[in-house]
């Protein structure tokens, strides 16, 4: 009997030890879990988001198009293209178009997102900001001059739209 008992105690240690690791790694996976649902807080209320834009506090993903305008007003200048993004490590995004040519962004890796990117104008602030899906995604400081080239190549481009290429009406 005892030889028995030995034998069997040899067969059901690495079971054993196979149960208290995957309880471990239950346990552990739970625990994250429950941290990554109570990191998610969503999207602030509209009223927060007018504080953040009143505060020029343009925090990424967190502000939306109708808190920018309820604050700021319609935007002096506005355009609207289908755009790829780079998506970069920290998970912002980088308009193509803010990228010299054929030069991926410093620190970009390997991921790119594409949709319909609305971009504000806000000379007199001195902001530009793009939006996908409504949320912001990018903000970018610019000087007077870099603004209005860029409000330029906007006019540029529409001159060349054609109806296809419009959204349709609603």
């Amino acid at each position: 009997m005892p030889r028995t008992q030995s034998v069997m105690n040899m067969l059901l240690a690495p079971a054993r030890t196979f149960q208290k690791t995957a309880r471990v790694f239950i346990t552990l996976g739970s625990l994250l879990a429950l941290v990554d649902v109570g990191g998610c807080k969503g999207l602030p209320t509209l009223e927060q988001q007018e504080l953040l834009v009143r505060a020029n506090n343009l925090m990424l993903e967190h502000v939306t198009t109708r808190a920018v305008v309820n604050v700021w007003g319609k935007p002096p200048h506005h355009h609207s293209e289908f755009t790829p993004f780079f998506v970069m490590p920290d998970r912002s995004m980088i308009p193509r178009s803010r990228v010299d040519t054929g030069e991926p962004p410093k620190g970009w890796e390997s991921m790119v997102h594409a949709g319909e990117g609305v971009f504000f104008a806000y000379p007199d602030r001195g902001w530009l900001l793009v939006f996908l899906d409504e949320l912001l995604v990018y903000k970018e400081e610019l000087k007077p001059e870099k603004m209005q080239a860029l409000v330029r190549d906007w006019a540029y481009q529409d001159r060349f739209r054609t109806r296809l290429d419009e959204a349709p009406a609603p």
